[in-house]
């Protein structure tokens, strides 16, 4: 007998769950900037199998706090391993695999742009948005901000230089951007993902050179305490899936690795 790729498993998999054993009612939770690509796969493996799933979108550090205290939900979808893997240490999550990559992206406001070059986010008196230090983005955007400082490029004290500016440190990244979207800072530090077709219209991105910006890698897995862990193990081969890999690029997600 041949070997079953893996997309034929998933479809053999989602027709077994849609075939008449009830429709399941699935809750997700998932990182903030996965609200548009969740969204759209949501709809997707509904469609597919004759499932319900809702989600819940926050902050990834907010999520597992929630999870760790009770919090029920068959999926957990995390920006970060940082607020993953002490859940699977736990025995919460019952293993976590790769499904998405995302890189960091400088915005500023398309009608007074106040960012040209990296430099700029160290120039006084600059508005500068990012997430708190235990949001995934935030902790990514002060690694990035390390990376720079130690190469030379800017100055050796550039880090501190750029946190002089912050104004506001928020609890997920789509409240960082809409806070430059507002007009209430100068420039954020976003996904590249969260540059929504949406938002794109009112902001303009300065990018980060690879060397200064390693791809962040976003973990799934199942709860342990899943009600339907069999509807919740084909919503997550569904996103590894070539349809949801297909979804997540078109929000503007890299591959897994």
């Amino acid at each position: 007998m041949g070997r079953i790729s893996g997309t034929s498993r998933v479809l053999a998999l989602l027709a077994l769950l849609s075939g008449g054993a009830g429709a399941a009612n699935l809750t997700v939770f998932a990182a903030s900037s996965l609200t548009d690509a969740f969204t759209e796969i949501g709809q997707a493996f509904d469609t597919k199998t004759g499932n319900h799933t809702t989600f819940s979108f926050a902050g990834s550090q907010a999520l597992r706090t929630q999870l760790a205290q009770g919090a029920r939900a068959d999926v957990f979808a995390s920006a970060n391993a940082t607020q993953f893997e002490p859940l699977v240490q736990a025995g919460l999550i019952r293993s976590g695999q790769p499904f998405a990559r995302n890189r960091l992206t400088v915005i500023t406001p398309a009608a007074r742009p106040q960012v040209q070059t990296l430099a700029d986010l160290a120039r006084p008196g600059l508005k500068l948005v990012i997430a708190d230090r235990t949001v995934p983005v935030g902790e990514a955007t002060r690694r990035a901000l390390d990376l720079i400082t130690t190469s030379g490029t800017y100055g050796k004290d550039f880090t501190n230089r750029v946190l002089k500016n912050v104004v506001s440190e928020e609890p997920n990244v789509r409240q960082v951007a809409l806070k430059v979207q507002l007009g209430q800072a100068d420039a954020a530090v976003v996904y590249t993902s969260d540059v929504t077709p949406a938002l794109k219209k009112s902001v303009r991105t300065v990018g980060l050179p690879t060397r200064f910006n390693p791809p962040v890698t976003y973990p799934i897995g199942v709860l342990q305490a899943s009600a339907n862990p069999e509807a919740a193990q084909a919503f997550v081969q569904f996103v590894r899936s070539p349809e949801g890999q297909r979804i997540l690029r078109k929000w503007g997600f890299l591959s897994a690795p």
